[in-house]
């Protein structure tokens, strides 16, 4: 029923840009907190950025200012600007949708910055 479709990972070499989007279905898309995560190998799963349906917007330290997460509302879909990116970027991306404590999760797309 609920459906969240992660794209537009890939290889990037450091200093370099992405855009990943996240369709979702099967949600009242707008009165959603969407947020996008990220997992290293050997790590925990952690926050990259969030946007409140209000859309206020958080974000990890280590990506402030280098990353933007955007939402269109119109196109259900939810978006991670990803500059100058680092090796350490590198990770699993994975997109959330939040209500009231409960979660959704896409597939995951596959972030790569290589030096």
């Amino acid at each position: 029923q609920v459906q969240l479709v992660e794209s537009g990972g890939g290889l990037v070499q450091p200093g370099g840009s992405l855009r990943l989007s996240c369709a979702a279905s099967g949600i009242t898309f707008s009165i959603y907190a969407m947020g996008w995560y990220r997992q290293a190998p050997g790590k925990q799963r952690e926050l990259v950025a969030v946007i409140s349906s209000g859309g206020s917007t958080n974000y990890a330290v280590s990506v402030l200012g280098r990353f933007t997460i955007s939402r269109d509302n119109a196109k259900n879909t939810v978006y991670l600007q990803m500059n100058s990116l680092k090796p350490e970027d590198t990770a699993v991306y994975y997109c959330n949708a939040a209500r009231f404590g409960r979660g959704y999760w896409g597939q995951g797309t596959q972030v790569t910055v290589s030096s």
